[in-house]
Order: C-alpha cells, then structure tokens, then sequence
C-alpha cells in the first residue's frame, strides 16, 4: 500500500495499455517480452457468491488517450482498495480465474510503501511449521515457484522477468545454545517436508564463506528457498492486469484517496467506494491497505452500526542497501537467528507500550542490481518513514559481526555508497493476517496484516480471498484468519 496521500487533478491522467491510470510509478520499469499472464491454475468462468447473486456485466471501461478521464460513477464485479503486492495480487487471481471484473484504487501507486521497501526473500527456513501462517505460506510458496515455472515454459527468464532467482537461505547462529536450536529448526522442517540440513561452522565456511559464526555456531540451510525483486515482480503483475482492461475488466485508479463507502439503501450492504474523483460500485469490496487498514476502516464505518477494530498498526523498518560493493560475494540469503524472535514476538496491542520497541538483527541478500541488502531493523514509530541514522549505523555494525569483510570499507565509503529503504510493516498482535469478511457485512474482505510476509503470503493470500468471495472451499484453511473475535 502507498505512503502517501496525494489527490491529483484529472490532468494528471493518462491511458496505457487500455487501462485509465495515473502517474504510473517510475521506480518499477519493466518490459515484457510475452503475452503469459497466468499461471498453471486453469482459468475457469466462475460467477461472484456473495448474496447469492449473479453480478452484472459492467460496460466496459474505455478512456481515449486524448482525453483526461473525469469525475464519475463506474461499476465493477470488485473493487480493491490498496495496489501493494496483496491488492495487486488478488486483482490478478480475480482476472485469471474467473470472468469477473475488477477496479484497483490506492492513494498513491505500487512500489512506494512496504512492497517496494522490502528485501524480496520467499525463504522458510525461517518459519515455525506448527504456526496458523505455515500453511498459507507453504501455498503461496508453491504458486510462485508454479509461476516461475510457467514463465520459464513459455520462453521468458523468470529472473529478468520478476527477479526470480534460487538461492538457498541460511539461518545462522554464533553459540552452542543456537546451534541445539538450529538442529532442532532443520528437525521441524524436515518433519513438515522441506529439504534442509544442519551446518556445522565449517561446512557453513565451505558453502558461504564470507559469514563467520566461530566455532560454536551453525545454520540451518534451506537450498529450495528463492527470492524475487519487489519492483519487478509489481511491474509484471500489473502488466498481467492491465491486459484484461481492453475486454473492459479492468481498470486502477491510482492517486485517488478513498474517502468513504456508499451503502445500499435497499439491501444495508456497502455497494461502493467513494475516493477523490471517482465512485466505484462493486459486488465485493476488498480492503488490503497494509498498515493503513485500521484507520481508513475506523473511517469507512464510523456513521455505521458495524464494531470493527482491525488491529494492524505500522512497525517500521530500515534496509541498508550497498552499491556496487563487489568484495563481499554471497551465494545465499542469510539471516541470524534473532531475526526468528524479534519477528514472532506478540505484544500486548497498547501502543504505548511498544512505542519504545526496537530490534536490529542480521539479514544480508544480493539484489538482482548485484548490490548488497543488509537488514533489519523493526520499530514502533508511528506512521514515520524518516530515516534514522542512528540504526543504519547499528544494522552496518550487526552486519560487520557476522561478514568481517564489511568492516575493511572506511565510513566515508560506506556513507558515501549506501541507500536506505524505510517501510511500514501492517503488524498484527497475534502474528497472524486477517483474511475474510467483515462480521455483519456478507461483503466487505479484509486482506491485511501480513507484517514482513506480504511477498511471501502474496499469492496464497490471493488465491484465498477469491475462493471466499467466489464461495469456494479454500485451498488452505481460512479460519485462523478470520476477523470475527480478532477485530471486533
């Protein structure tokens, strides 16, 4: 989801590819050399459940690239409210696997809030098998190595494609009581049917021996893991939407602020979504606004009768990126094993109390530019994106403890070639997304909560909203993720 609010005038419009869009963002460039925008899953005609209706035909949406598209009211079998990888991704599986149409609205554009800010990593090693979000992301796993697939199969290179690339995951300890934990990690894993293996320090020194862990430590090694670019992964999927716009299924509204919902005056059920320029009537309406979720819910519903408390709330995080930084070559992702605590840590949902919370543990990637991403840090700070020094400096030093190659470059040097990217995680207290329909309101979704696994849960995510909008059986169960007793 977007990071900012900016209202634009309909000048500022333009039509591409067949789609009304605005100011589409230049940080997620790309072009494609196919015309696949699907996966292995068959596309299916499927009809919209909820109320039990059949929804009906929208006329299809044309803009002509001379004329700025106005004010006005449009209708769509759905609208969703947020373009990150979530939204982005639940557009893409309505538009793939069924004939329904579809709007996207968000305050800004894609890339510019926690999906663009992120490392990229769809690694497991790092995940608790017994834990509610394994499954849902053991799936959403699947579908993107499913897709990587297809890409491949249909001529393309899925790294130039959206960044695709294998690389293994290490999760790494320096103390013997890390190393009892790591074994019993790679136990769980194995359990749950995952490749991986315990490393010992020296076999870590052979497979990556830039990363030192001394003689009491190991890993957890992963070799099925992958990682993907953000920006081009955004690029692709809204190349794969933007395709159905011509058949009139499709179309974003970027820049556009939602400022309210418009109820039905026969049925009680919200029909619409009001933003700055425009109304958008939906069968379904589907909220994926990252951390914004809770506000702009508690907006939408103030003058209602509905008691919703969605509880996601921002947590901050810092990403230090190194350009051109060739004397550090790694073959894998690394993260330390802090980074599994400071992830899973619950807290109690008074903000007063973890606005003082901040963790800083290791997590190193090569990016597909051959920069190096070190992480991360994790913060209550509001809705702040500002940059703090004072832990880039930390997340430089962290990283120095386990790479002692980064401690040859001069501060100068380091300051001199280093990037920072600030994002706002949607955390959740219980470390699990809500997923499904607003109690009281047949529908209105929620698909948010996902804090730094919006990549890694994108595409189970996705394919579940749609089944639970089209009233299928989910694939995975959606239960644990429900807001009812959650956000009420």
């Amino acid at each position: 989801m977007a990071s900012t609010s900016v209202a634009v005038n309909s000048s500022n419009y333009f039509t591409k590819d067949g789609v009304a869009s605005v100011n589409v963002n230049p940080l997620c460039p790309f072009a494609f050399q196919s015309g696949l925008f699907g996966s292995k899953i068959p596309t299916k005609k499927l009809s919209l459940s909820v109320n039990g209706t059949r929804p009906t035909r929208p006329r299809p949406i044309r803009h002509s690239g001379s004329e700025p598209v106005k004010a006005s009211s449009r209708s769509f079998d759905v609208v969703i409210v947020g373009a990150g990888i979530i939204g982005l991704t639940i557009a893409r599986q309505f538009l793939t696997g069924s004939d329904l149409s579809v709007a996207v609205v968000d305050k800004a554009v894609p890339c510019s809030g926690a999906t663009g800010a992120g490392q990229g990593y769809i690694w497991m090693v790092h995940k608790n098998p017994a834990s509610d979000t394994w499954e849902l992301t053991k799936r959403s796993h699947q579908l993107w190595k499913m897709l990587a697939e297809t890409t491949r199969d249909q001529g393309m290179d899925p790294f130039q494609v959206f960044g695709w690339k294998k690389t293994g995951s290490l999760l790494v300890g320096t103390t013997p009581e890390d190393s009892v934990m790591l074994r019993k990690k790679v136990s769980q894993l194995s359990e749950a049917g995952l490749r991986a293996e315990y490393l010992s320090s020296d076999e870590l020194h052979f497979k990556e021996p830039a990363i030192n862990v001394g003689t009491d430590g190991g890993a957890a090694f992963a070799p099925d893991d992958c990682q993907l670019d953000a920006h081009r992964a955004v690029s692709y999927i809204e190349k794969v939407n933007r395709s159905f716009a011509p058949k009139g299924r499709y179309a974003e509204f970027y820049h556009e602020p939602v400022t309210g919902l418009v109820r039905s005056t026969s049925s009680g059920e919200y029909e619409a979504v009001r933003t700055s320029n425009s109304t958008l009537y939906g069968k379904a309406i589907i909220v994926a606004a990252g951390c914004w979720s809770r506000s702009l819910m508690h907006d939408l519903l103030k003058d209602s009768n509905v008691e919703l408390d969605a509880l996601v709330m921002p947590r901050k995080g810092h990403l230090l990126v190194i350009e051109n930084y060739n004397p550090l070559q790694l073959n894998h992702g690394s993260m330390e094993v802090g980074y599994v605590d400071y992830q899973n840590a619950v807290f109690s949902s008074g903000l007063n109390d973890q606005s003082q919370t901040l963790s800083v543990s290791m997590t190193a990637t090569i990016d597909t530019m051959g920069n190096l991403v070190l992480g991360s840090s994790r913060q209550f700070a509001g809705f702040s994106t500002e940059v703090d020094d004072s832990i880039v400096l930390h997340i430089w030093k962290r990283a120095g403890e386990f790479f002692p190659k980064l401690k040859e470059l001069s501060l100068t040097d380091f300051i001199k070639n280093r990037k920072v990217r600030v994002g706002l995680r949607p955390y959740m207290p219980d470390g699990k997304p809500v997923i499904g329909p607003v109690p009281g309101l047949s529908n209105l979704f929620l698909a948010t909560g996902h804090e730094g696994g919006g990549l890694s849960m994108a595409l189970g995510t996705a394919e579940m909203v749609v089944d639970m909008v089209l009233g299928n059986p989910t694939y995975v169960d959606n239960s644990p993720f429900a807001a009812n007793g959650r956000c009420c």
